[in-house]
């Protein structure tokens, strides 16, 4: 069974084509970075438009790479949400005026639900259960999985999430958009325990986060120094290593809470070389496993979307051809929805 996966959530277009028995067989994705760059942000208006001019020729640039003509789509999966929704509605029209023409089901995928499952497309995936910490530009959640559409959310951002705070740490710094991979290039440079950072909500119970304190912390450390590159690298690096020891925390909390020896961590900010170390050395010491998606499916991409609709479209999961986008959309309410 192929699958066409579509990820339009947010400024970077992503497909691919996913078969059932085969694996991921090729996709392609197109990042909108250098546009927004001039912004110092995303702009939705712009990103929608781009969209708009890039989707098709991927498609097109995908089935081309793996021979395969659109009559040999037999599914199509897309982002419903979360995200932005100018973004969402070009993906959603785009795969059900597909579907429809080719008589071929749709389904809705949870963009949370793709990074949480995007490990599944490495040789050495997990089992489940397993918990997932998911820590991207826009999310950052704590899941208990038990198995496909089974997920309980254990503790979640009350504020900004990690990789929100990375880009405006690093805008504080004078770094360029998209400034987290810029912060973590800087802290190399960094001094260490010249600056001790909070770890915010580790002296209190529960597995929420709150990443916003660590903002106004690195602004008033900065506006305490003369700004030198020096001044600049060790405050990136204090920032970063809290950031990390903060999220180690709270995933051991969850893996005893949970009493699961197995940790997944995506999204976005799970490429980050320093994180993944702290969370190594974390799942080491608890006699615990951990896994990531390799570096090209941390960030947004279609391979994620097409695996996940292709274990919704093989458990029988239908929708109408109404289309469908969900800015705002809890993880947990997947439980809850037959049809989208």
């Amino acid at each position: 069974m192929y699958i066409l996966g579509i990820e339009t959530s947010c400024d970077e277009t992503g497909v691919a084509l996913y078969h059932s028995d085969k694996g991921l067989i090729h996709h392609s994705l197109y990042s909108q970075v250098a546009m927004h760059n001039e912004y110092g942000g995303i702009v939705p208006e712009l990103a929608s438009r781009d969209h708009i001019r890039k989707l098709i020729p991927l498609i097109d640039e995908c089935l081309h790479h793996s021979q395969l003509a659109k009559t040999d789509i037999q599914g199509i999966a897309y982002t419903a949400g979360p995200g932005l929704i100018g973004a969402l509605l070009v993906g959603a029209a785009t795969a059900k005026s597909l579907a429809w023409s080719l008589n071929i089901p749709a389904i809705g995928v949870h963009h949370m639900e793709g990074h949480l499952l995007a490990p599944m497309l490495e040789e050495q995936s997990p089992e489940f259960p397993f918990v997932a910490l998911l820590v991207s530009g826009g999310h950052t959640l704590l899941v208990e999985v038990k198995g496909i559409g089974l997920y309980q959310l254990l503790g979640e951002s009350l504020d900004d999430a990690a990789g929100e705070a990375f880009d405006k740490a690093a805008k504080m710094l004078g770094l360029a958009y998209p400034g987290g991979p810029l912060l973590s290039k800087l802290a190399v440079q960094g001094q260490a325990n010249r600056f001790k950072f909070p770890r915010p909500m580790t002296d209190r119970p529960g597995l929420d986060f709150s990443f916003s304190g660590l903002k106004t912390f690195t602004m008033n450390t900065l506006n305490q120094t003369e700004q030198t590159a020096q001044d600049k690298a060790d405050v990136a690096l204090a920032f970063q290593q809290a950031t990390a020891e903060t999220l180690a925390i709270k995933c051991k909390r969850a893996l005893k809470q949970t009493g699961l020896k197995r940790l997944v961590v995506a999204g976005g900010v799970s490429a980050n070389t320093h994180i993944r170390q702290i969370l190594t050395q974390m799942v080491i010491k608890e006699s615990a496993e951990i896994f990531f998606p390799r570096p090209e499916f941390c960030t947004d991409n279609g391979a994620m979307i097409a695996y996940a609709g292709c274990q919704r479209l093989l458990a029988q999961q239908q929708e109408s051809l109404r289309i469908n986008a969900r800015p705002r959309w809890p993880i947990d309410e997947l439980l809850q929805t037959n049809e989208l």
